[in-house]
């Protein structure tokens, strides 16, 4: 058989198989939508890095492109490679009249590279306006500032529409592979029923997966007895919640490229009841999802994606929300703590308030940014273009008693020498820095003048404040008129000028953690609308192809009702299956945040529970549940209507 007469075969499959190609094709299309629209915002923001007392836009647009592409690279693969085990039959025939497994393969890959091009132009065309639309809803949640909007750009199109291309590809090409592999006199009897799943590349990946996580795990837990390094250090509680997510992300990965051993069992676990009653729907859904494993993977692997991201991203963005409010709770001086209501507070809102109130003891903290050069004043004009060494830096000026705001527990110094020409940091910036203290080190403010301050404090890295803190006294008349981000105060102030007051012992969520669900929701919004897209794109495809099935039980004569009764309940275990494996992946990854948050980062100061977000986890199965039930009946009774053809 020569590939000329493999062409008509590849004609007459796209026409009967429309909805699988179409599936493939609504897949990639959107998947690399989503790579390219995350990825030109990326562009736009490139060199925005300097935040005010949280994660710059540029940074939250990093993870929001990261989960992008996690959860596209996992759909595509998976759609591409269910099409193709779809055609196990129409493959078996192949084999059985001669096709060689080089023509199957190229046959297949031709095929899947054909959709994969149309595909990726058309995302690539899509994220066109799709990028503005994006900028617009991070404006309105507050992640954006307004006028915030996205330009056209080359590369980040052509980055998507590439890993979408051979992601496509390498999904197909491994399916293909497994097909051709098969020798001609048991290519039917393969075709029956699904036979060796997790094949030696998936286990590959997997045991690579494990040990990449490991070895993340293993080198934050080790940070602190490694010798220091500039830059950034591996265990700031600052950065904390970035390396969880990459074990999240990590966790995930691994139990999806795991599921073809974990969905039968679960599934057979949950079918047992099914076993013991008479009527003929629940019986045909657990044979079916226990059979066609791999149609009960492709279909449970978006639902898992959806949930234990949702379980994953919230848990984890809650127990920091909450480490950081009961950290600043521990840490709180002051009796009550004035920050801007609908408008800002005014420039001197700290001599009002104690020319007011004689006696009052106020502090102010105005955010700003910072350039730190190194402890040795002479290196400044050597190093004043080096990008490195010039990375801009959040910082807060203390203006007033910093005893009166925080009791920050001190490594070394004390509180009370932040004063004059002076500046406190945390113990990881001065590791991170080779500062020592009494150094005098070189920043460069906000507008530009650069200034020597001698470290007065080092203290213990807080999650719910800035890592560089700067004496008022030498730089107030720098800031520009900015204006204060809080004032702490000893008592009650006479006036407010328009701020809130709050208890500063009862403060409730931190205006950081405040931040941080904006940008949660910033990073998972996106993907998560495509994984529950993927759910019903991918139980359309699973219906469409069933309708000779559904044909055959006609014939035996089974109703309407109990044929859609059976695809019900196979959506039932399949969004059930993914539901545990996704509330067990939350828990275990929960449970790791906790200790890290209790042992390594309040380390006594204070503590949080472990809880896991319930709400949002039976919310997202929920939502999966209607859509997968849905997109897999409504398609049944159209097949059902129409007859197999």
């Amino acid at each position: 058989m020569t590939m000329a007469t493999l062409l008509p075969v590849a004609t007459a499959s796209l026409r009967r198989r429309k909805a699988a190609f179409a599936g493939s094709y609504v897949a990639l299309t959107l998947g690399v939508t989503l790579v390219a629209t995350t990825g030109t915002l990326l562009d736009d923001t490139a060199g925005d890095d300097s935040p005010l007392g949280a994660p710059s836009l540029h940074k939250v647009l990093t993870f929001t492109a990261g989960m992008a592409a996690f959860v596209a690279v996992f759909v595509v693969a998976g759609t591409f490679a269910f099409a193709v085990a779809q055609r196990r039959q129409e493959i078996a025939m192949l084999r059985a009249v001669g096709a060689t497994p080089r023509q199957v393969v190229l046959l297949i890959t031709g095929e899947a590279a054909a959709v994969a091009l149309a595909a990726a132009v058309s995302g690539c065309l899509l994220s066109l306006p799709a990028a503005p639309a994006l900028a617009a809803w991070l404006v309105a949640r507050g992640a954006a500032q307004a006028g915030f909007t996205s330009h056209p750009a080359l590369t980040p199109m052509l980055v998507a529409a590439a890993v979408g291309l051979l992601v496509a590809l390498l999904g197909a090409l491994g399916a293909a592979l497994r097909a051709g592999s098969v020798r001609a006199v048991e290519a039917l009897g393969d075709a029956a029923v699904d036979r060796k799943v997790m094949t030696p590349l998936r286990w590959a990946c997997a045991a690579a997966q494990l040990l990449a996580l490991a070895g993340a795990v293993g080198y934050y837990l080790a940070a602190p007895s490694m010798p220091p390094a500039p830059g950034d250090q591996p265990d700031d509680p600052q950065l904390a919640s970035q390396w969880v997510m990459a074990a999240d992300l990590m966790t995930i990965a691994a139990l999806a490229l795991f599921a073809p051993l974990l969905v039968p069992l679960l599934v057979r676990a949950f079918s047992t009841p099914l076993r013991w009653t008479v009527a003929a729907a629940p019986l045909l859904a657990r044979q079916n999802a226990l059979t066609a494993v791999r149609r009960t993977v492709s279909t449970a692997t978006p639902a898992f994606l959806t949930i234990a991201l949702t379980g994953t991203a919230i848990g984890a963005t809650a127990a920091f929300a909450d480490a950081m409010t009961a950290q600043g709770r521990a840490t709180a001086a002051a009796r009550y703590v004035l920050r801007p209501g609908a408008v800002p507070l005014p420039v001197d809102t700290l001599a009002r308030l104690t020319a007011d109130r004689p006696g009052l003891r106020a502090t102010a903290t105005t955010p700003t940014v910072i350039t730190g050069l190194g402890a040795d004043t002479a290196s400044f004009a050597d190093h004043s273009e080096d990008s490195a060494a010039s990375a801009p830096s959040a910082a807060t000026v203390v203006t007033g008693d910093l005893a009166t705001a925080w009791t920050l527990p001190a490594v070394e110094g004390s509180p009370a020498d932040l004063h004059g020409a002076t500046l406190a940091a945390s113990v990881h910036q001065v590791r991170g820095h080779g500062w020592k203290l009494g150094d005098q080190v070189n920043l460069r403010l906000a507008d530009g003048t650069v200034t020597s301050l001698r470290l007065a404090l080092v203290y213990r890295t807080q999650l719910g404040l800035d890592e560089v803190l700067l004496s008022g006294d030498a730089v107030t008349a720098h800031l520009d008129g900015a204006r204060p981000g809080a004032v702490h105060l000893s008592d009650a102030p006479a006036a407010t000028y328009g701020g809130t007051l709050t208890d500063a012992r009862t403060p409730g969520p931190d205006p950081g953690a405040h931040y941080a669900w904006i940008a949660t929701s910033t990073i998972l919004g996106p993907a998560l609308l495509y994984a529950l897209i993927a759910i019903v794109n991918t139980m359309v495809m699973s219906a469409a192809d069933r309708r000779r099935d559904f044909a055959v039980l006609r014939l035996a004569g089974t109703v309407r009702r109990q044929v859609l009764s059976m695809v019900a309940l196979e959506a039932v275990l399949v969004v059930a299956t993914a539901a545990v494996l996704a509330l067990a992946v939350t828990a275990l990854t929960q449970w790791g945040a906790t200790a890290l948050i209790d042992h390594r980062i309040l380390a006594g100061q204070t503590a949080i529970a472990f809880r896991l977000p319930w709400t949002p986890l039976a919310g997202a199965a929920a939502v999966c549940l209607v859509l997968a039930v849905l997109s897999s009946v409504i398609p049944s009774r159209l097949a059902l209507t129409h007859g197999a053809r």
